[in-house]
C-alpha cells in the first residue's frame, strides 16, 4: 500500500485512505497525458481515454464474476446515484410492479429514494426486520413480505453499522424463482469479501469505487444483468456522443444510462486501483480482513464496559464496528477523545436511522464506528485498542 497516514485512519466505511498504489500516478498521467473526453472525438487522445474507461468496465465486470458485455457496467456519480438508477429505473418503468422490499439495516441511499417514490405515489415498500443484535437478515422474512405486486427486492450486502454479511445468495435464489428483480447494495462489501453476481442470482449490483475498491471519490457503478435493462427506464437524459441527431436517448448500453461526460479522470484512478486489487487477489484481501477483524474483537473483549453492536464472532462480518461506552453518553465525545490521540472515527447514525432504531441507539445519538480496510495494519488496530482503553480510564 501507499505510505501510511500520520494518524490512524479508522473510517474506511466512509472512504478508503490511503488509496491503492498507482491511483495517484494514474490521475496525473490521465490529466497531463490525455485530458480528453471519452466518446467525444475520433482523435488519438479521445480514443485512448475511451479505452481506459472500457478497461475499467471490464475489470469491474470480472471482479464481480459477471458474464456478458462489459457495457452492462454503468458508471454513475457515486454509489447513491447508481442505487437511484437501479431503484427508480425498475420501479418507475412502464407496467412495472410498484412494491419493493428492503430491510431495517439498509442505508439511506436505498431508504430515501424509496420514501420519495412513495411520497409521489409511484411505489410502496416494506421494511423487513433483522436480528436486533447483529443485523442479520433471515431470508424467510423476505419471502413472507413478497406480494403479487412486488417488483423489486433491494438489500445491502454488508451493514455499514454492524458489519454483518447478509445471505445474498439464498435471497437471490428466492427472488430468481419468484421472477422478482434483485438489487444488491455492495457499498460495504466489494473489496472486503468475495462477490459473485452469477452465483448469488443478482440482477443489479451497485457499488462505489472509493471504498473497498480503493479508488477515487466521485466514482460508482451499477451492473445490470443482460436483459434487465429492458425493464428499466432512464433516470436522466442528455448528450452521449452517439446518435447525436436523435431526439431521444440511445437504447443501447452504456449510453442509455450514461448521459453527459463520465468522470474519466476518476475512472482512470479506479482502473489503476482495480489492477492492484487483481494482483493482490480477493483471497488475500479477505484473509487480511479476517485477521484484523479477529484482532480487534479479541482486544475489545478485554476492555471493560464497551458495548459492541453486532456479532462478537469474526465469521460472517467485516471489520466495521459500532461501539458505545457509558462514560460517553454522546458518541461524538468519544470520537473527539480518540481524535486527540490521533485516531479518526465516525460517530452518529451513519445514514442508517432504522438500523440504529433497531439497535436501540437512535435516542442516544447513535454510536461510534471504527472501520478498517486493506491499508489498515496490525499496529494501527493495536493503537485503536490502546486508545479506547486510555480514554475510558
Amino acid at each position: 500500500m501507499s505510505t501510511p497516514l500520520p494518524r490512524v485512519y479508522a473510517d474506511h466505511a466512509a472512504t478508503s485512505a490511503p488509496k491503492a498504489p498507482g491511483v495517484v500516478d494514474a490521475l496525473v498521467r490521465f490529466s497531463t497525458g490525455l485530458g480528453a473526453t471519452p466518446g467525444r472525438g475520433a482523435y488519438a487522445e479521445a480514443r485512448e481515454a475511451g479505452e481506459v474507461v472500457m478497461r475499467c468496465r471490464r475489470r469491474l465486470r470480472d471482479w464481480i464474476g459477471a458474464q456478458g458485455p462489459s457495457e452492462q457496467v454503468i458508471f454513475g456519480l457515486n454509489c447513491s446515484d447508481a442505487l437511484n438508477l437501479g431503484l427508480k429505473g425498475i420501479l418507475h418503468a412502464k407496467a412495472a410492479k410498484r412494491h419493493a422490499i428492503t430491510t431495517a439495516f439498509d442505508h439511506n441511499s436505498v431508504l430515501r429514494p424509496l420514501h420519495e417514490l412513495r411520497e409521489i405515489g409511484l411505489a410502496e415498500f416494506t421494511v423487513v426486520a433483522c436480528d436486533p443484535q447483529t443485523g442479520l437478515l433471515d431470508p424467510r422474512e423476505i419471502e413472507k413480505a413478497i406480494r403479487p405486486d412486488t417488483g423489486l427486492v433491494a438489500i445491502n450486502h454488508v451493514s455499514n453499522v454492524t458489519g454483518v454479511v447478509q445471505p445474498i445468495a439464498e435471497i437471490g435464489r428466492m427472488t430468481r424463482a419468484a421472477g422478482i428483480p434483485y438489487l444488491v447494495d455492495a457499498a460495504q462489501s466489494l473489496g472486503h469479501v468475495a462477490v459473485n453476481v452469477e452465483e448469488s442470482c443478482i440482477d443489479l449490483l451497485a457499488a462505489p469505487g472509493h471504498k473497498g475498491l480503493l479508488g477515487p471519490q466521485g466514482t460508482g457503478f451499477l451492473w445490470i444483468r443482460p436483459g434487465v435493462e429492458q425493464r428499466m427506464r432512464t433516470l436522466r437524459e442528455g448528450g452521449t456522443g452517439t446518435q447525436s441527431e436523435a431526439a431521444v436517448q440511445p437504447d443501447f448500453l452504456p449510453d442509455r444510462f450514461e448521459p453527459g461526460s463520465v468522470n474519466a479522470l476518476g475512472i482512470a484512478g479506479l482502473e489503476a486501483a482495480m489492477a492492484w486489487l487483481e494482483a493482490e487477489t480477493q483471497a488475500k484481501l479477505t484473509a487480511h480482513e479476517d485477521a484484523i477483524c479477529q484482532q480487534f474483537l479479541s482486544g475489545l473483549r478485554l476492555l471493560p464496559e464497551f458495548t459492541l453492536y453486532g456479532s462478537w464472532e469474526a465469521g460472517n462480518r467485516v471489520s466495521t464496528f459500532c461501539i458505545r461506552h457509558p462514560r460517553f453518553q454522546n458518541p461524538h465525545d468519544l470520537s473527539k477523545a480518540l481524535e486527540a490521540l490521533g485516531i479518526l472515527t465516525r460517530s452518529g447514525h451513519h445514514c442508517a436511522p432504522l438500523a440504529h432504531q433497531a439497535l436501540g441507539t437512535a435516542p442516544l445519538g447513535g454510536a461510534t464506528r471504527l472501520s478498517f480496510g486493506a491499508a489498515t495494519t496490525e499496529d494501527e488496530v493495536e493503537r485503536c485498542l490502546a486508545g479506547l482503553w486510555e480514554v475510558t480510564q
